[in-house]
């Protein structure tokens, strides 16, 4: 799977909220300054070539639907991520970004809390 530049995840993230749209719709959900109607036109055209965006005619009218969900999206970039930065050790990134963002101490116990949930329910299932 292709990664996506920041505008093609921005028109994706709309999609993903609408699950289906006409150009207009898409634009309108923008804030301000809103892109130009023919930018996002062309963002869904590339989007429909890397395989993310599917379309049904109304005759010269064409309604966006994403063929990819978010959460798709989301794990197969976050994996690739993970290996590329990170030698394909979600430890190692989970201590990067625990460092980097200085974590309060309450957080990294939320953090402790949910990877405890996680070990519980795997060993559930074992």
């Amino acid at each position: 799977m292709l990664e996506l530049t920041k505008a093609e995840r921005q028109v994706m993230q709309v999609l993903w909220t609408l699950k289906s749209a006409f150009v207009k719709d898409i634009v309108e959900k923008f804030g301000e300054p809103k892109p130009a109607y023919n930018t996002v036109s062309t963002i869904i055209r590339i989007l429909e070539k890397k395989e993310f965006v599917g379309h049904k005619s109304y005759g010269k009218t064409y309604e966006y639907y994403p063929l990819i969900s978010k959460e798709e999206y989301t794990k197969t970039f976050l994996n690739s991520f993970i290996k590329n930065y990170f030698g394909n050790s979600f430890k190692k990134m989970v201590a990067f970004f625990s460092k980097e963002e200085d974590l309060e101490i309450h957080e990294l116990e939320d953090l402790k809390n949910m990877m405890d949930d996680i070990i519980k329910t795997k060993n559930e299932s074992n």
